[in-house]
């Protein structure tokens, strides 16, 4: 992993300088959460970027999966990537999603999650994300013997591609973390 600072390398845009067709978009984050998360504000950057994320973001939140599905999915892939901003957001979004914090515990410490069915969830989406969508028939028959489908197995494929966007650009930005979320803050 690259240790050096990329502070300052992209910018973290307001409605007023984000790019023509950006202003918009940073309109209807601020409309679903009262403001503009930093990640979006960096997204800015490339409108049709933060464009997709939206899209993304709103077809996976209405996938095949329960919040706490959602939850193991996102957050085993911010973990996996090491995403200095998304593991802390997550974490927030869970919350207020009422998800068990257990069950965010057990995903931002990489320990046992509360149920079996929720662990194959994560070691998929881990074989997923490690293997860039390889995968074994054997584990396949595994996530369906858990009571997946296979509507859920390419959902996961649809929350990977959401946090592709999020975290390689977080990577690349070093977004900040916004205040609502500094009180889960986390290390890799």
């Amino acid at each position: 992993m690259n240790t050096e600072k990329n502070t300052d390398i992209l910018t973290v845009h307001t409605k007023e300088s984000a790019p023509e067709g950006g202003k918009a978009l940073l309109e209807k984050s601020e409309k679903a959460y009262g403001y503009v998360p930093n990640l979006h504000a960096v997204l800015a950057g490339s409108p049709q970027l933060l464009d997709a994320y939206q899209q993304l973001h709103e077809l996976f939140s209405n996938s095949s999966f329960d919040k706490d599905e959602l939850t193991v999915v996102w957050q085993t892939i911010n973990v996996e990537h090491e995403c200095h901003y998304c593991v802390p957001a997550h974490t927030a979004i869970a919350k207020a999603m009422k998800v068990d914090d257990a069950i965010s515990n057990a995903l931002r410490d990489k320990t046992k999650l509360p149920s079996e069915k929720l662990e194959v969830l994560r070691n998929t989406t881990l074989t997923l994300t490690r293997n860039r969508g390889n995968i074994s028939k054997p584990e396949i028959q595994e996530f369906f013997d858990a009571g997946y489908s296979q509507r859920q197995l390419l959902d996961i494929v649809l929350g990977l591609s959401q946090k592709v966007i999020s975290n390689y650009t977080n990577h690349i930005a070093e977004t900040p973390i916004d205040k609502g979320f500094e009180s889960f803050k986390w290390n890799a």
